[in-house]
C-alpha cells in the first residue's frame, strides 16, 4: 500500500477507523471497536473494500482509547502488512471559538484542545487519546484535526447567544453546536444527489446515542439544537438534552456538587434514566416494560416538536433527512415523528419506511422525507487532502 491515510473516530466506548488508498474514497479496510473501558472484552469488526467481514482475534478487554488504536493497527496489519501511513485524520468534537478550520495538530493547538475537555468531558479526551495514540504509532504523519463544532461557525450570531449575560459571550460561552462532520457529509450528498433539495430549506436529524438537529438553507447551518455544550436540545441515549436549570439549583440546595451533576446528566439520564433499563433504542423498542414504552413515546415528542420548531426558524421546511444509528434503522421513530408532523405537509409511505428505502415520504408528499446514511469519515478525508496537497 502507498499513499494511506488513516481516518479516526473516537466515540465514548467505540473507535471507528479507516484505511483510504490514493485518490479513492472507499476505504481499503475499515473496522469499529466497541465496549472500550467497559471492563468487558471489547467487539472488534473489521471489514474489507467490499464490506465482508474479515476475521479478527479477540483481544479482550481495551481499556481507552489509545489501546484500541493500536488493536486496530495489529487488526490490520494482519490482512494489510505492508501499509505506510502518509497522514491521520482525527474528528475533534470541539474546536472552541479559535479554530474553525481542519487544523494540523502540533503542541500548541493539542494545548488547545485539552483546554476544551471540560465543555464535552464524554468525548474530547477520548478524541486527544486517539491523537496521541496516532502520533506515536505513526511519528511521521500529518496528523489533522477536523471539528464537529465547525459546520455551525455559519449560524447568524443570534442563534449562537445564550441568554445570559452578554459578557459571558465574549468569554466564549455561546451556542457552538455538535455532530457538524455528519451534518457536512449529508449537505454534500444532498447537493450531489438532491441539488433542489440541497438549495432549500432543510432539516437534518442525526439520530444516535448522541443526538441533535441542524436546520440548513442552501446546504448552510442556520441553528442547531446542541449549544454550548453536547447535553443541549434532544433527549438522547444518556444524556438528558434541555432541562429546566431550575432543576439543576434544586439538585444543588439538595447537596449534591458539580461533579455528581455532571455524572447524571451526561452518563444516567435520557433514555437510559427515563426507562432504568438501557440506553439501547433497539432494547427500548423491543420491551414490553411499560418504562421501555414510555421513554421511547418521550423521546419521539420531543424529537417532533424540536422538528417543528426548528421549521419555524428556518421559515419553513422542505424536507426532513432522518441520520445515524436510530435515524437510519430504527422505522418505528421515524413513523411516529412522521406521522405527528402530517400537519406540516408530510406524507409518510409506511411501505417505504418499514422497508428502509431513501425516500420514506409519498411521491407528491408536499415535505419530503428521506433516510440517508451518514459518512463522517469523507469529510475528514477530503480534509486532509487538502493539507497534503497544501503541503506539496
Amino acid at each position: 500500500m502507498s499513499d494511506e491515510i488513516l481516518v479516526i473516530n473516537a466515540g465514548s466506548s467505540s473507535l471507528k477507523f479507516s484505511i483510504f488508498v490514493d485518490a479513492d474514497d472507499t476505504p481499503e479496510v475499515s473496522g469499529n471497536i466497541d465496549g472500550i473501558g467497559q471492563h468487558q472484552p471489547a467487539r472488534i469488526v473489521l471489514k474489507d473494500a467490499a464490506g465482508a467481514r474479515l476475521p479478527t482475534h479477540g483481544k479482550g478487554e481495551v481499556a481507552d482509547h489509545g489501546q484500541a488504536l493500536l488493536v486496530a493497527i495489529d487488526a490490520m496489519a494482519a490482512h494489510y502488512p505492508d501499509h505506510s501511513v502518509k497522514a491521520v485524520g482525527h474528528r475533534i468534537v470541539h474546536g472552541g471559538a479559535d479554530l474553525a478550520e481542519p487544523t494540523v495538530i502540533d503542541a500548541p493547538v493539542l494545548a488547545v484542545l485539552e483546554s476544551l475537555v471540560p465543555l464535552v468531558p464524554l468525548h474530547q479526551p477520548h478524541c486527544l487519546n486517539g491523537v496521541r495514540a496516532a502520533q506515536a504509532a505513526f511519528p511521521d504523519a500529518m496528523q489533522v484535526a477536523c471539528f464537529d463544532t465547525a459546520f455551525h461557525r455559519t449560524m447568524p450570531e443570534i442563534n449562537q447567544l445564550c441568554p445570559i449575560p452578554r459578557r459571558f459571550f465574549d468569554e466564549g460561552v455561546r451556542r457552538y453546536g455538535f455532530h457538524g462532520l455528519s451534518y457536512d457529509y449529508i449537505a454534500s450528498a444532498l447537493r450531489r444527489d438532491h441539488p433542489a433539495l440541497a438549495a432549500g430549506r432543510v432539516v437534518v436529524a442525526h439520530l444516535g446515542n448522541g443526538a441533535s438537529l441542524c436546520g440548513m438553507r442552501n446546504g448552510r447551518s442556520v441553528a442547531t439544537t446542541m449549544g454550548f455544550s453536547a447535553l443541549d436540545g434532544l433527549i438522547m441515549g444518556t444524556r438528558s438534552g434541555h432541562l429546566d436549570p431550575g432543576v439543576l439549583l434544586h439538585l444543588l440546595d439538595r447537596g449534591m456538587d458539580a461533579a455528581e451533576l455532571s455524572q447524571m446528566l451526561y452518563h444516567r439520564s435520557g433514555l437510559l434514566g427515563i426507562s432504568e433499563i438501557s440506553n439501547d433504542m433497539r432494547v427500548l423498542l423491543e420491551s414490553d416494560d411499560p418504562r421501555a414504552a414510555q421513554a421511547v413515546e418521550v423521546f419521539a415528542a420531543s424529537l417532533t416538536a424540536h422538528i417543528a420548531a426548528m421549521a419555524a426558524r428556518l421559515g419553513g421546511i422542505d424536507a426532513l433527512i432522518f441520520t445515524a444509528g436510530i435515524g437510519e434503522n430504527a422505522a418505528p421513530i421515524r413513523a411516529r415523528v412522521c406521522e405527528g408532523l402530517a400537519w406540516l405537509g408530510l406524507d409518510l409511505d409506511a411501505a417505504a419506511n418499514d422497508s428502509g428505502q431513501e425516500r420514506i415520504s409519498t411521491a407528491d408528499s408536499p415535505l419530503a422525507a428521506l433516510v440517508i446514511p451518514t459518512r463522517e469519515d469523507l469529510p475528514i478525508l477530503h480534509a486532509v487532502r487538502a493539507q497534503l496537497a497544501a503541503r506539496g
